[in-house]
Parts: structure tokens; C-alpha cells; sequence
């Protein structure tokens, strides 16, 4: 595991405390409570699981799996299933083989969320590792509607050293859109990045300005990659699930960036997110540093989250 990584790793399991205590501590003491596994015993978990915000419809596949592999494997200690139930969570996170397509071509990532979620500092921190990665990055401050939005993006941007393109605060989002992908097919840019806005409480006009930004990205940038991601609040556990579900009414949404992931005891909104929606978690933030956004890993969630850190480490350095 490299320096970055098991950095990135420390803050992770340290920012997971509370979802630590939340869940883990919970289903610990169930498997070192019960002599035997029974209704009782698989009971106590879903509850656990659900106060920790995993939510009723994931954690019934959880367990579900939980009590198949049971049987298979005809698993009579409880404290035998801690691992199998690892597993069984983490079989809920899988993202797939192509999650991170839009870094092999040229692209543009249309990113939305409310205000307070972390939208603007998400979009500048991936522009910065982007750019450390060797891409050409172009940010569009297509979030018009919120006061000072493009100063914000405006600042990330020079920290990031990448450019951006902008207009006046109310100007047309499509139109700045526009200027912003002609500029990115002229510059030869690998990845084109919009903050967009997310007005949740007139969703009408949410869904015609992503269909209108949309519309100008086809016709002028109609071999560009595409994707589109949404910023939730990993501190609001339930209400991030809410939100994502909104956003999926009036956009293609491809990917989640799950922020503010230090300190809360929600961590288990990650699990629920990705098993009841199938959108994959794609970044996860636990910290206001540029490196405290990083690409969502479960094995590396899980193993922070049940504490397996050392037993592994230890087994990849030999």
C-alpha cells in the first residue's frame, strides 16, 4: 500500500469512528452474546444495521445472504459469521469494471448537489488530482443561481491550476456550458468539469436546465464521454439516500461523491446508497485537504470500518 493510500486509509478508519461504535461494537457484542445462531440472534444484527443507517431494504439483502451462506457452510457459532457478515456488506459495494471511464477519453462530468453538501470543493479537488494525473482540466461555473458559487470555483481553480470558464451570477447555465466545451475541444482538454446547480425544491426547473445543458453538450460535443455525479452529505445518513433518488428524477446520474465522511456516525449511508440505488460511490471525502477526496474503495471502506487494517497490512508487507 502506498504512503498516500495508507494515509488516506488512517483518516478513513479514523473518520469512520462513530459509524465504528454506531455499528460494529453493536454486532460484536451480539456475536460474543448469543450461544447460538437463531431468529433472535438474526434479528439483533438487522436492527443494529439499521440504526446504522443502512436502511431497511439493504440490510434485508444483507441478512438474507448472511442466513444463505449460514446454511451453506453450516455455520453453528455466531462468532463464526463476523467475517461471512463483512463479506456480505461488502458484496453490496461493488462498482464495476468501469466506474472511472472518463478518465481514458475525453469527457465532460456534469457534477450537481444542494448547497452545503461540498458541491464546489469536490469539483476543485478532482480537478487537482486530475491534474497531478497529467490531465488537461477545464472547470464551468455553470452554478449561476447561487451567490458567490463562481468566485468559489474561481479560487479552486487556481489552487488546482486548471482553468476556468465563466459568466455573470443569473446568466444562462447552457450558454456558459457552451463557451466552456468549445473551449475544452479547442484547448484539447481530457476532462471538462460543470458545476451545476441543484435546486431540489423546484425540481422542474432543474430537470430543463440539465436537459438544455445536455442538449449542447450532444450537439457540440457529441464524442465526449459523459458523465454525471452528485454530491451528497454523508453527516444527513437517510436524507443523502432522499436526495439521491430526487436527483436520479431529473438527471442520468452515474456516480455518487459522498463528503463530509470524518465524524459521523451515518458512514453506513455508503452501503445503503449503492445497494438500493445500484449508483456506485465513485469518490468519498473525509477532510477539507485537497488528498482528503479520494476514489471510494469497498474493501478499503470495509476493512476501516471492522477495523482489519493491521491483520492485512501486515500480510501485504511480508
Amino acid at each position: 500500500m502506498s504512503e498516500e493510500k495508507r494515509g488516506f486509509f488512517s483518516r478513513l478508519k479514523a473518520g469512520l469512528a462513530k459509524t465504528r461504535d454506531n455499528i460494529v461494537s453493536g454486532v460484536d457484542s451480539i456475536f460474543n452474546g448469543y450461544s447460538e445462531i437463531d431468529d433472535d440472534f438474526y434479528e439483533e444484527i438487522e436492527e443494529t444495521l439499521i440504526m446504522g443507517d443502512l436502511g431497511i431494504q439493504t440490510t434485508t439483502k444483507i441478512l438474507e445472504d448472511l442466513r444463505r451462506r449460514v446454511k451453506e457452510e453450516r455455520i453453528k457459532n455466531p462468532a463464526q459469521c463476523r467475517e461471512t457478515l463483512i463479506e456480505s456488506i461488502r458484496a453490496q459495494m461493488d462498482l464495476g469494471e468501469n466506474a472511472y471511464d472518463f478518465e481514458k477519453q475525453p469527457s465532460v462530468v456534469l457534477v450537481i448537489g444542494v448547497n452545503g453538501v461540498g458541491k464546489t470543493t469536490s469539483i476543485g479537488k478532482l480537478a487537482g488530482q486530475l491534474r497531478d494525473d497529467g490531465k488537461r482540466v477545464i472547470l464551468a461555473a455553470a452554478d449561476t443561481f447561487r451567490a458567490a458559487a463562481a468566485e468559489q470555483l474561481v479560487e479552486w481553480a487556481n489552487r488546482a491550476g486548471v482553468d476556468i470558464i465563466s459568466g455573470r451570477e443569473g446568466s444562462d447555465p447552457a450558454a456558459i456550458v457552451y463557451d466552456a466545451v468549445n473551449a475544452a475541444r479547442s484547448r484539447r482538454a481530457d476532462v471538462l468539469i460543470c458545476d451545476t446547480a441543484g435546486r431540489l425544491h423546484n425540481k422542474k426547473n432543474l430537470m430543463e436546465e440539465l436537459k438544455k445543458i445536455n442538449r449542447v453538450i450532444d450537439r457540440e460535443y457529441p464524442d465526449a464521454y459523459k458523465e454525471t455525479l452528485v454530491v451528497l452529505d454523508g453527516t444527513t445518513g437517510q436524507n443523502a439516500l432522499v436526495q439521491a433518488r430526487q436527483f436520479m428524477e431529473a438527471a442520468p446520474i452515474t456516480g455518487i461523491i459522498l463528503t463530509k465522511m470524518d465524524g459521523t456516525a451515518k458512514g453506513g449511508i455508503a452501503v445503503a446508497i449503492q445497494s438500493e440505488l445500484g449508483i456506485p460511490v465513485k469518490y468519498i471525502g473525509v477532510g477539507e485537504k485537497i488528498d482528503d477526496l479520494q476514489k471510494f474503495n469497498a474493501d478499503q471502506f470495509v476493512r476501516a470500518l471492522f477495523e482489519q487494517a493491521e491483520e492485512k497490512e501486515e500480510k501485504e508487507d511480508e
